[in-house]
């Protein structure tokens, strides 16, 4: 068997690059690179505009020019750094040449020796990643992750007043509205979403195990962690000031962690979605063209929900591992960190494909109200809850000498049908006061759904 061209082995390179091709500025190998270079450079400029080590301070078409060697990063660098890498053997090795490479054809060979100057690899790592992975949740995951709940707060506002019948643990229970129970998930994401819009991107800038001694040794006077504090914080990222050889991590586990927990809840909402498409409170909308079944035309698969379960499975997977692996670190520095976090992008490329499904899954459903009524009209039973309430209130205040109201509800109600009539006859025959009456006769399982309506104002 001959051997195929050279093909993507994820998936999210292959089938569904499309849809996660934003996190790829950002969180490949490249991106990473570009990012890694942009530190290098803006180093340099800081180096030099405090005139250190005799340094003079750059004009600012220098600094553009020098700063064109990340804003322009393309394939001439990525490829130099590709060749570069197999001497050396060394990722941030090869970025430290190549900006010395860029420095001698720009004319400013005297500023060599500031490229990487007083590093280790970890300080351009952690403020790489710090950037990289950042610029991806804020301008690429989190919008998603946005718009979903967005949806999600749409369809709860549309079908706030859609009764249905509750389901606990699978069973008939008191009705609610479809738009309350929709409005549960988007405020349960809203609240994690916030969260990790509200995270901190840590890198930190001390040198070979985080004591600033190399610094120390070249510059005495300087206020070496004050300075570095002023770098990583102009770059638009938080500060770590006590570190081992690297940043401890612990932001990107905090952040992991929520993005999973999202992914759960989401997870959740899918699943559901899912059973209530099986039991018909959803309708599927005919996409043109598609098809459900090799051999069943008449199919419509909700596949959107599963993909969105199947992948939002793997990013919590994938999560998790970070999360696991990134929080220790032997003695001052172990290279685990280093192999697990090149795969940050593929955890948030699942997610943010599972995203992309559950987003246009939601578009494809309509409500049937029909059969959620007849749901509800099938189950009058329900209603033994607001019986027995309203009897132990009416026993409270004295208009009724029933004894045990959920027994007597409890014999009438558990594990058979109950009719509308025949309800309205055992309340007309209860021990309790004509008002009492009167409002539970009107009762129909489609109006016991308490405020569920008015809740939906609380997204």
């Amino acid at each position: 068997m001959t051997s195929l061209p050279p093909q993507p082995l994820s998936p999210l390179d292959g089938r569904y690059r499309a849809a996660v091709s934003g996190l790829a500025d950002y969180l490949s190998e490249a991106g990473l690179n570009r990012a890694r270079v942009e530190v290098e450079v803006e180093w340099i400029i800081v180096l030099t505009d405090r005139s250190l080590f005799g340094s003079t301070p750059l004009t600012d078409a220098d600094k553009d020019t020098l700063r064109a060697l990340y804003r322009d990063f393309g394939q001439a660098e990525i490829d130099w750094l590709a060749e570069k890498e197999a001497v050396t053997r060394h990722d941030v090795k090869a970025i430290e040449y190549l900006v010395r490479d860029r420095l001698s054809s720009l004319g400013l060979d005297h500023l060599a020796e500031l490229t990487h100057f007083a590093c280790t690899s970890e300080d351009i790592n952690s403020a790489s990643y710090a950037l990289t992975v950042r610029r991806a949740v804020e301008e690429v995951w989190l919008p998603k992750l946005r718009a979903v709940i967005a949806a999600i707060g749409e369809l709860a506002q549309q079908h706030r007043d859609a009764a249905m019948l509750s389901r606990t643990h699978g069973q008939p229970a008191t009705p609610s509205t479809m738009g309350k129970e929709l409005a549960v998930f988007a405020w349960r994401l809203e609240r994690v979403a916030a969260q990790i819009d509200g995270g901190e991107y840590f890198a930190k800038f001390s040198g070979a195990t985080g004591t600033w001694s190399a610094h120390l040794a070249a510059a005495p006077d300087v206020d070496w962690p004050e300075l570095s504090r002023t770098f990583i914080e102009g770059l638009g990222i938080d500060f770590n000031i006590l570190t081992t050889q690297i940043e401890s991590h612990d932001w990107q586990v905090e952040l992991y962690d929520r993005a999973r927990h999202a992914g759960g809840i989401l997870h959740n909402l899918a699943t559901d979605i899912w059973t209530y498409i099986a039991m018909g409170f959803f309708a599927q909308i005919p996409v043109a063209g598609a098809t459900g079944s090799s051999t069943m035309p008449h199919k419509i698969n909700p596949i959107r929900f599963e993909n969105a379960e199947a992948n939002f499975e793997i990013s919590g997977g994938l999560f998790q591992t970070l999360s696991q692996t990134l929080v220790t670190s032997r003695m001052q520095r172990d290279l685990t960190d280093s192999t697990t976090q090149r795969n940050i992008g593929v955890a948030f490329g699942h997610s943010l494909l599972a995203l992309d499904n559950l987003q246009r899954g939601l578009t494809e459903i309509s409500l049937r109200r029909d059969v959620l009524l007849a749901d509800l009209d099938a189950n009058w039973e329900v209603l033994a809850e607001a019986i027995q309430t309203v009897v132990r209130a009416e026993i409270v205040a004295g208009r009724s000498q029933i004894t045990d109201p959920y027994a007597l509800l409890k014999e009438l109600t558990r594990g058979r049908r109950v009719g509308g009539p025949e309800l309205a006859e055992f309340v007309q025959g209860l021990d309790i006061g004509d008002e009492a009456k009167e409002r539970l006769i009107a009762l129909t399982p489609a109006s016991y759904i308490g405020v569920a309506d008015s809740l939906v104002d609380e997204l």
